[in-house]
């Protein structure tokens, strides 16, 4: 049995690939490293975007475990010129898994992209993994383990969200873990 635990970043200062978490965001961090106090953790893949790997810095330290930077977890460009309306674009994008915006990467590039990871991972060793990612990127690596997976569930996510994947004989399951992201 392996499990794999998709995280998506804490709070950030915006969506830049350099954006760093905000106050509340290194807080979560934080609280984050605290809620695997007592899950085992073998390897660490995160985005190379800064508020990924911030995300996941404080775990790495608890557990000494190196984080390996994977750029095919980064963010999804949904496109390079201005939406009218970005959030309904969006929201098409979940029904129409090829359609593209200029400079965007479709939902099916993308769900592609990101569950080439989860693949390599089922290859490796481990078997405790953490995947730290964004939420479009999120989202639709769980619409490629479950075809149900959709917008209204994207809507949904929080900074930050776990979901725990277990692979076992059966195949994998999914379920979203409780975690308070307020830090006040």
């Amino acid at each position: 049995m392996q499990t794999y635990y998709l995280i998506r970043h804490c709070e950030a200062t915006g969506q830049a690939a350099d954006a760093p978490l905000t106050p509340q965001g290194q807080k979560q961090a934080l609280l984050l490293a605290d809620f695997f106090k007592s899950i085992p953790v073998d390897r660490i893949i995160s985005s190379p975007f800064r508020r990924a790997y911030d995300t996941v810095f404080p775990l790495s330290t608890m557990y000494d475990c190196p984080i390996e930077l994977e750029n095919q977890l980064q963010e999804r460009i949904l496109s390079t010129s201005s939406l009218n309306d970005w959030r309904s674009d969006l929201k098409a994008t979940f029904s129409d898994l090829n359609l593209r915006f200029p400079g965007g990467e479709s939902s099916r590039e993308a769900m592609k992209r990101t569950s080439s990871v989860l693949h390599e991972a089922f290859l490796h060793p481990a078997r405790h993994t953490v995947l730290v990612t964004h939420g479009n990127a999120m989202a639709l690596l769980l619409k490629s383990i479950d075809s149900n997976f959709g917008y209204p569930d994207w809507e949904q996510l929080r900074n930050p969200d776990i979901y725990r994947l277990v692979k076992n004989s059966d195949g994998l399951t999914c379920e979203r873990l409780p975690f308070n992201t307020q830090t006040d």
